[in-house]
């Protein structure tokens, strides 16, 4: 086949991509085949489906190692699956993709080489291990920030660590062309806190889903075991350290003590899913009674959809201290249902600071349990506020986070980047 070059070209890697359902896979596929769809030239090296059970369900087992899917040459190449988490495991899993990421061909499938390289980060340190190559065939670099490495380790007490890993972000911003982050906040850190000397943009995760209406099923709350007079809090999405669960088990039983209608309801996966039913099944026998609290599989997005919109109110729960680190894929979904949200939090999070712009529901400290069956309460009480808070939402989503400005932004991105 000819090298075609009259079109503009870009190769992105990232380890998550479809058909990945939530976390960054979405966003990763959606802007490539995106720009697939604006005339550009795309190919994807990322790694085999794992995320959000850290593994690869059989059912996605067997995938071709090349293939072109939805117009954008897609390779895959094999990698480290931690079953455990812990430093050490999560940078093998990340150099073990790197190394291979970076010694793979990164020609598009008619023989031309990228005019740029997108790098995802995370992860982290295949970013940079992919970087050196890049700068090494002196093809520019985009890195897209989804997380901020940085800040998470110093939030969890990394210690000696998080000067090393620092170093290590510092130096994959300053070997890129350009930095792209998701939030106006991770601009400011990326520039002051990092000293970043390369240009850093801002483009806006979008909602990947479309608006849901009036989606309330009773049979899909019949079946999942939810009374007509359940106040059905949901979260959906990963099962991590970040998350604090703990405190949404926590506030299952203050529910059942107080003989609560507010029920939460964790639907996903995660590495903490299984330490966060123990401790239910601890909270439990402590309480001598159920607790208010439903552990649900992941779902396919039909089944997904139908159980978000049967909900009367969503969740996005964050760890005490978690104030800078991220701003959870989640939300825009969340903002696509037109339900309210309500967020467990600290005053000082990235998440505080979104919610409070969308005006889409309340939000009271992280790990605060009784704050938070008072606020689901709260909610609940007050239709026709849980209908303006859903309403917040969606038109907050629809004016800053449609797929359309984000393409279009980050092929502007690009373009500079490509003409250095």
């Amino acid at each position: 086949m000819p090298a075609d070059t009259t079109r503009r070209s870009v190769l992105f890697v990232g380890v998550n991509y479809a058909p990945e359902p939530t976390g960054i896979g979405p966003y990763t596929t959606g802007m490539a085949t995106g720009l697939g769809a604006h005339d550009w030239k795309v190919s994807v090296i990322t790694g085999h489906p794992h995320y959000p059970w850290w593994r690869i369900p059989e059912e996605h087992r067997g995938l071709p190692a090349r293939d072109t899917v939805d117009g954008v040459d897609v390779r895959r190449v094999r990698h480290f699956v931690p079953k455990r988490h812990n430093a050490i495991t999560r940078a093998l899993h990340e150099v073990t993709f790197g190394l291979r990421a970076a010694f793979s061909s990164w020609r598009h499938a008619d023989g031309s080489r990228p005019d740029v390289v997108v790098l995802v980060s995370p992860a982290l340190l295949s970013s940079r291990i992919v970087a050196v190559r890049a700068r090494a065939r002196r093809i520019p670099v985009v890195t897209w920030v989804q997380d901020i490495y940085t800040l998470g380790v110093k939030e969890a007490g990394g210690g000696l660590g998080s000067g090393v890993i620092e170093r290590f972000e510092r130096g994959l911003a300053n070997l890129s062309s350009r930095v792209v982050v998701i939030h106006d906040r991770f601009r400011r850190m990326f520039a002051e806190d990092l000293g970043t000397t390369r240009p850093i943009d801002v483009v806006r995760n979008w909602s990947h889903v479309p608006d849901l209406h009036d989606r309330r099923d009773a049979e899909v709350r019949r079946r999942h075991g939810w009374e007509d007079d359940d106040i059905v809090v949901l979260h959906a999405g990963n099962m991590g350290a970040k998350q604090g669960l703990e405190s949404v088990v926590a506030a299952g039983r203050v529910a059942a003590e107080r003989d609560s209608a507010v029920r939460f309801v964790l639907l996903g996966d995660g590495n903490q899913r299984a330490t966060l039913e123990e401790l239910a099944k601890t909270q439990e026998q402590d309480a001598g009674r159920p607790l208010r609290l439903q552990f649900i599989d992941p779902l396919d997005d039909e089944a997904f959809f139908a159980l978000l919109g049967s909900a009367d109110a969503l969740l996005v729960n964050e760890r005490p201290g978690l104030t800078e680190m991220s701003v959870p894929s989640k939300m825009t979904t969340y903002f696509s249902t037109g339900l309210p949200v309500v967020a467990a939090v600290d005053t000082s999070s990235t998440t505080h600071d979104e919610m409070q712009a969308a005006q889409a529901g309340p939000c009271v400290a992280a790990a605060d349990p009784e704050a938070l069956v008072t606020a689901a309460e709260a909610v609940a009480s007050d239709p026709a506020a849980a209908r303006t808070y859903g309403e917040n939402g969606r038109a907050y989503r629809q004016r800053l986070l449609t797929e359309h400005a984000a393409i279009a932004r980050f092929a502007d991105v690009l373009d500079l980047a490509i003409s250095g």
